[in-house]
């Protein structure tokens, strides 16, 4: 049915002719979170899914179908819309539009509101939910007398936006729709309209994008590869033949330019001899790497990432919207004066990791060499989703750079680095990969407890294939390496920093009908990995916090200069 026939008043037209313009543009993936008044947005598209036009995921959490969505999103990397009612409903998807803004993920929020009339009245569930994102998401607040032009140019702008778009409906009248037979609730649009952009909304400034700068190979230059930061990271590092300080989720962790423990070695000479930085992507994993990118004594560039930011939190770098280019290239001469600088960094590299290495086999039952298991399961084509906190900073030391060409996925939430719907988003990036050999899931305790809904998934719901490691050291580990774990503030540590919590893995499991087992030893972790679960299950680590102060400073140690 094409859009310009559709029946204009009524709830259910006015839903049916919004879903049927985010189809046009594009979006295959829904999730809904039901309530009364988002009813005929519901029924439409469980008849779009019982077509097989769409593919339907119903949750009962608003914040984690919003972060359901975000996984989906991030895996599929197509705009994925997530339904809602009124009310509190849409303001428990802060959290997962945040975190789409700062990555740049197409996240289309679409909020089913009570009718303008009502705004400011006192009527149940009436709130001033259009535009609540503030200037986390574009809003185009939509009404029954919109045309279905105006409904296509609010649905086609938000499938082709750089981050989040809300589309707020205002649903007036009798909510179901008047036929009881399902077909008459959703049919395809007979044309697909090319999406273009509504003129009255505020959407994000648009940018101009320049010409690539050329720098040349000259000055002692390392590459820092954040979160998203792509293989072109990569390659510009071995154009250059320079040092590559690659994240675990910037996608250009690979190769031979990647240096593994670059966070350790940035504590020693190597670091005073940098003369520039080209930071790529969202660096946020270690401080050592916030203080380079923020030296006003160094040359740093910083590109802007999808959603338009460059990461500069110095305030010193020269923005590029583009990752540059070079002029020269490494030649004989130029290795005469001083171009040896990557194979100085490839040398303090591989001594320092074999040190590493060395004092982890000793310590088979620390984070660390578990971080080490999990890294070597990361076989090609597989996806890894990990949580913020601890665990991507031990698999940022442990993991040996990745064979290029291999197609390992490798992301976590970094846009805010928050331990928000983490589950939730791992499911949704399962779902969204369909074609990964596996999916695996290494959390945090308190990241998997924070959003333990994200396991409250329906029988008739799609479910994924994916195994969570869960290293469980009840509380915040993390905090033990920072200021407040020092000895001056033990008195207090445990209570509002460690947040021991004392919950049964196994029994949250039963309740969801989840399997569950329990590994200590790392020999039995990899052999636990290399099986490909049916459906979702969860291996429990036990480890201790007690000593990751003192680990942490052995590292550092093994990294200082003889």
């Amino acid at each position: 049915m094409p859009l310009s026939s559709l029946p204009a008043p009524g709830a259910h037209g006015l839903s049916l002719a919004l879903l049927q313009a985010l189809w046009s543009g594009g979006v295959r993936e829904f999730v809904l979170a039901p309530g009364s008044r988002s009813a005929p947005l519901a029924l439409a598209l469980h008849r779009a899914d019982a077509v097989g036009d769409v593919r339907l995921h119903v949750r009962v959490d608003e914040r984690s179908a919003g972060f359901l969505a975000l996984g989906l999103a991030k895996g599929s990397r197509r705009p994925v819309a997530v339904v809602t009612t009124s009310g509190t409903a849409v303001g428990n998807l802060l959290p997962a539009v945040m975190e789409a803004h700062h990555t740049g993920v197409p996240l289309v929020v679409v909020s089913a509101d009570r009718p303008e009339r009502l705004r400011g009245t006192g009527a149940n569930q009436t709130t001033l939910q259009a535009g609540i994102f503030g200037p986390f998401a574009a809003c185009h607040d939509l009404r029954s007398s919109d045309s279905p032009e105006a409904l296509a140019a609010a649905a086609g702008s938000a499938c082709v936006a750089a981050g989040p778009t809300q589309l707020n409906l205002q649903l007036d009248g009798d909510l179901m729709p008047s036929e009881a037979d399902p077909a008459t609730w959703w049919s395809r649009p007979a044309a697909a309209p090319a999406p273009h952009p509504a003129s009255s909304v505020q959407n994000l400034p648009a940018r101009i994008p320049s010409q690539p700068v050329e720098l040349t190979t000259g000055p002692r230059t390392v590459v820092v590869a954040g979160d998203d930061a792509g293989p072109a990271a990569c390659l510009l590092a071995e154009a250059g033949n320079w040092p590559l300080l690659a994240e675990p989720t910037s996608g250009a962790r690979v190769g031979r330019q990647a240096i593994r423990a670059y966070r350790l070695l940035l504590g020693g000479p190597l670091r005073a001899e940098i003369d520039r930085v080209i930071v790529i992507g969202h660096p946020t994993l270690s401080r050592p790497v916030t203080s380079l990118i923020s030296d006003p004594t160094l040359e740093v560039l910083a590109v802007r990432d999808r959603s338009g930011t460059a990461t500069d939190p110095g305030r010193v770098a020269r923005v590029l919207d583009a990752v540059p280019t070079l002029a020269d290239s490494p030649t004989p001469s130029s290795v005469q004066n001083g171009s040896d600088w990557f194979d100085r960094w490839r040398a303090a590299d591989d001594a320092l990791s074999a040190r590493i290495d060395a004092y982890i086999a000793q310590r088979p039952g620390s984070p660390l060499a578990l971080a080490a298991v999990v890294a070597d399961a990361v076989t090609p084509h597989t996806s890894l989703v990990l949580g913020s906190s601890n665990v991507i900073r031990d698999l940022d030391v442990m993991a040996t750079p990745w064979t290029p060409h291999e197609h390992r996925f490798v992301v976590g939430n970094r846009g805010l680095a928050g331990i928000d719907g983490t589950v939730s988003t791992a499911v949704g990036i399962a779902l969204g990969r369909p074609g990964a050999s596996r999916t695996i899931a290494y959390l945090g305790d308190l990241t998997f407890l924070h959003d333990t809904n994200g396991l409250l998934i329906g029988p008739d719901e799609p479910r994924p294939d994916i195994t969570f490691v869960v290293l469980n050291d009840d509380g915040g580990a993390i905090f033990a390496g920072l200021e407040q774990g020092g000895t001056p503030y033990e008195s207090a540590f445990e209570r509002v920093f460690g947040t021991p919590h004392g919950t049964d893995l196994a029994a949250l499991c039963r309740a969801h009908g989840i399997e569950h087992e329990t590994i200590t030893e790392p020999e039995r972790l990899a052999t636990a990995l290399r099986s490909e679960p049916s459906g979702i299950r969860l291996i429990e680590v036990p480890v201790s916090r007690a000593d990751r102060r003192a680990e942490a400073e052995r590292l550092r140690e093994l990294a200082r200069p003889e």
